[in-house]
C-alpha cells in the first residue's frame, strides 16, 4: 500500500469519527447525526501528517473542522490557541472559517526531531479544550506538492510565484479596502480546465425527520467559506485571500480564488469591526505557491455583522 493511499484512509477514518458535532443530545435529538450547526460548537484541530524540509527537518501539516455550518471563530494565540513545544505561537490561524479546512498551514520542526517527539496544537472553545498531535509516525509521511508521484522534466523547471503588495493596508469603517498585488510566474505549468465543483462535505445534505421527531428538522444552507478550500489544487496561476488573524470575518469581494490578470491581483475587504488584522495572500501556479501575510489597521466604530 502506497504512503499516499495510507494517508487518505487514516485522515478520511478521522475525519468521521470527528464530524458528529458534541452537544447534540442538548438539543433534544436522540440521534446527533440528524442535526448540522449553524453555530455553538467548536473547532477540532486535525494533524494531516509530515513533509521533508529542503533543509533536512521536517514539516507539521495541520488543518482543522469548525463544526458550525455558518459561525465562524475568532481565537487569539495564547492559552487557548497554542502549539508546543516551542510557542504558544507557531504560525496558526486565530481565525477560523466554518467546516472542514485542509492542509492550512505547516509547522517546522528540525532534523534532530525524534520519531517520538510531540508536536501539539490545542484549542479551546467554550471551556472544551480540543488537541491535535503531531508525530513522525511513518505512515502519516506525505509529499504537499506532487502527493507522492515522481516530479516531470516540467515541474522540475517550475518556480513558484513571487509576490508584491502594492496597495496601502489601512482603511477607516464603514469603507471597505481594496488589495492589490503583483504577482510574476514563470507560465509553468500551463493552464488546465477547471473540473466541476464536487459536491461533499461542505453542502449539507437534505436532513429528514427521525422516526420519533414530530417536526422537520431546519436545513441550514451551505455557507461558502473565507478563502476557499486549500487542499484542492489550483488551475493555473490565481490567487485567494484569507483572513488569518482578527477578531472578526472579513468579506472577500470577489470571494474564493481570484485571476491574475495583466500580473495583478486585486480584492476588496469589507470588515465590520476595528482592530488588527492579518491576512494572507496566497499565489499558487497548479503546482507551487507562495504565501505573504499582509496586516491591516482598522480604525473606526464597529457595525453589527
Amino acid at each position: 500500500m502506497s504512503k499516499r493511499l495510507r494517508w487518505i484512509i487514516a485522515a478520511g477514518a478521522m475525519v468521521l469519527a470527528l464530524v458528529a458535532p458534541r452537544g447534540a443530545r442538548a438539543q433534544g435529538n436522540p440521534d446527533p447525526s440528524g442535526f448540522k450547526f449553524l453555530s455553538g460548537q467548536g473547532a477540532q484541530p486535525i494533524f494531516e501528517g509530515w513533509s521533508h524540509n529542503p533543509d533536512g527537518g521536517f514539516l507539521m501539516w495541520f488543518g482543522y473542522i469548525n463544526r458550525n455550518y455558518v459561525e465562524t471563530l475568532s481565537i487569539p494565540v495564547g492559552p487557548a490557541n497554542s502549539i508546543m513545544p516551542g510557542g504558544p505561537d507557531r504560525g496558526q490561524p486565530s481565525f477560523f472559517n466554518n467546516r472542514i479546512q485542509t492542509r492550512v498551514f505547516a509547522v517546522a520542526v528540525p532534523k534532530d526531531w525524534g520519531p517520538k517527539q510531540e508536536l501539539i496544537w490545542s484549542l479551546t472553545v467554550r471551556g472544551e479544550t480540543l488537541k491535535a498531535v503531531a508525530w513522525l509516525q511513518p505512515e502519516w509521511e506525505i509529499d504537499p506538492i506532487f502527493e507522492g508521484r515522481a516530479p516531470t522534466a516540467e515541474q522540475r523547471k517550475n518556480t513558484a510565484p513571487s509576490v508584491t503588495l502594492d496597495s496601502a493596508a489601512a482603511v477607516a469603517l464603514p469603507n471597505a479596502l481594496t488589495l492589490t498585488a503583483t504577482v510574476v510566474d514563470d507560465g509553468l505549468p500551463p493552464p488546465t480546465k477547471r473540473p466541476a465543483p464536487a459536491v461533499g462535505q461542505e453542502t449539507p445534505p437534505t436532513l429528514k425527520p427521525l422516526p420519533d421527531q414530530a417536526e422537520i428538522p431546519v436545513n441550514v444552507p451551505a455557507i461558502p467559506s473565507g478563502g476557499g478550500r486549500r487542499g484542492q489544487p489550483a488551475q493555473g496561476l490565481g490567487v485567494t485571500w484569507t483572513l488569518w488573524r482578527g477578531p472578526a470575518a472579513v468579506k472577500f469581494d470577489p470571494p474564493g480564488r481570484g485571476a491574475v490578470k495583466d500580473g495583478k491581483a486585486t480584492v476588496s475587504a469589507t470588515f465590520t469591526q476595528p482592530g488588527t488584522y492579518l491576512i494572507r495572500l496566497k499565489a499558487h501556479d497548479g503546482a507551487l505557491w507562495t504565501e505573504k501575510d499582509i496586516t491591516v489597521t482598522v480604525a473606526g466604530t464597529g457595525t453589527s455583522q
